[in-house]
């Protein structure tokens, strides 16, 4: 039995990061692993696009690699705070010409040493730091790249629903317009007419057919567009010219937002501000552990070493014993070396602070501007809810006059000229306002309702 797309749509654990990397993981990447895409379903809604999205966007799984990244990179620090062991061995073989009276030719020595840093200016612990709170802002990363191919996944799904609701509205009008000259052909053969009135039908629906094809063009590029979103790749023949029955509708649904706590809800929610909040601390760790330039380090060392008695090449006779000891290194005058450091560090945290406040204002003006977009599609879907009624009645009351012979029937194809117009002008304005709420949504800082649901 073939799987199909459906049945594959697993609930993304978003905001889960991956377990900490082992400490002996090759330096080498793995082969990537492609899986087989599914099958094209024959039916499919918003709500399983996006988690498909969730799970298979290229955008979103390279945010969850720079997780795994960081975790990589603690795990690197880490090291330096625990125990090093290693093994160390030599063997030398002299010429005879080299050895002196009662030497050997031969050298050799065994050592087994563990290191363990006691202190190191604070250095590795500020490094630490830094680490854990840049995996934070990589988490907050992974959710703003959520937020942001979810909202191109709506916008591209609105686009294929628009086009398919371009294409009824095109085919009503043709149909109309072949009734119209049906209608003027059965009044010429009455010789109620001219034939004027025959050739001007034929060419009115001969004008409506290039729409209708481009509207038809449009939904296969939106189809296309919609699968690059979610991260689709078509790797099978049966698959390529299928296209899924796409459920919803375009419906206006009045929302209101207030701006002062739209303003407060955004300052609060976008990741993309609070990951810039965290990378200004982890900068403010970055001084620290340059400062740590300045201190001395004191490594704990010990170890177990064998080593060739002069007088014997025997390893029975190599003497052996155990080595404890304390190393300590400061460097008292670098040349200024590492105050240079430190200024860069404390530059690069400034940097840092100026950038959150200049998004932050970037935010505040991403949320006004998508609000008064918001307000302005609701105004022109309420206005075009009211002309499609308009239209309607008009060419209703035209096809009546027209059929009792007080209208013309170039009064009958203005008025169904207008309903179409108008049809189209409400399909594009239901359109601009779903789109423009969610893109509300998006600038507040608000996870998509059905990522929400995906996540456990």
């Amino acid at each position: 039995m073939k799987t199909t797309l459906l049945a594959l749509f697993i609930p993304a654990a978003v905001l889960i990061g991956a377990p900490a990397l082992a400490a002996d993981q090759p330096a080498t990447a793995p082969a990537v692993t492609v899986s087989p895409a599914p099958d094209v379903p024959d039916r499919l809604d918003l709500r399983n696009a996006i988690a498909y999205a969730l799970e298979h966007n290229y955008s979103i799984q390279q945010a969850r690699e720079r997780i795994k990244e960081q975790e990589g990179l603690i795990v690197e620090v880490k090291a330096k705070v625990t125990p090093q062991l290693g093994l160390a061995s030599s063997y030398k073989k002299k010429d005879e010409e080299l050895v002196q009276s009662g030497g050997s030719d031969q050298d050799w020595s065994i050592a087994l040493e563990a290191r363990q840093a006691l202190y190191a200016g604070g250095g590795i612990s500020a490094a630490l730091d830094a680490q854990k709170i840049s995996r934070e802002a990589a988490l907050l990363d992974l959710k703003a790249t959520i937020n942001d191919a979810l909202l191109e996944v709506r916008t591209r799904y609105y686009d294929v629903l628009l086009a398919r609701e371009q294409i009824t509205v095109q085919e009503q009008n043709v149909q109309l317009l072949r009734q119209q000259l049906q209608n003027a052909k059965n009044r010429f053969e009455a010789g109620t007419i001219s034939n004027f009135e025959v050739l001007r039908a034929e060419v009115e629906l001969a004008n409506a057919q290039p729409e209708f094809i481009k509207a038809r063009n449009r939904k296969r590029t939106s189809v296309d567009q919609l699968r690059q979103a979610i991260g689709y790749v078509n790797t099978t023949p049966e698959n390529l010219r299928k296209t899924p029955e796409f459920i919803g509708t375009l419906d206006f649904l009045p929302v209101s937002y207030d701006l002062q706590k739209a303003l407060d809800a955004a300052r609060t929610n976008r990741p993309d501000l609070l990951r810039l909040d965290r990378l200004a601390k982890a900068r403010e760790a970055g001084v620290r552990i340059e400062q740590a330039g300045n201190r001395p380090t004191v490594d704990l060392v010990g170890g177990y070493q064998v080593v060739k008695k002069i007088s014997s090449n025997s390893f029975n006779d190599s003497p052996a014993g155990w080595v404890v000891g304390v190393q300590s290194n400061w460097a008292i005058f670098d040349g200024r070396s590492t105050a240079g450091k430190v200024a860069q560090a404390r530059s690069r945290l400034r940097q840092s602070q100026l950038s959150a406040r200049e998004q932050e204002l970037a935010v505040e003006v991403q949320v006004r501007t998508a609000l008064s977009s918001l307000q302005e599609a609701a105004e022109l879907a309420e206005a075009a809810q009211k002309v499609v009624a308009q239209a309607e009645e008009s060419l209703r009351l035209a096809d009546a006059r027209y059929a009792a012979g007080s209208a013309t029937q170039l009064d009958v194809l203005q008025a169904r000229v207008s309903l179409t117009q108008s049809r189209t002008n409400q399909l594009a304005a239901n359109y601009s306002y779903n789109v423009a709420l969610a893109t509300v949504r998006r600038a507040l800082g608000e996870p998509d309702a059905y990522a929400q649901q995906a996540t456990p």
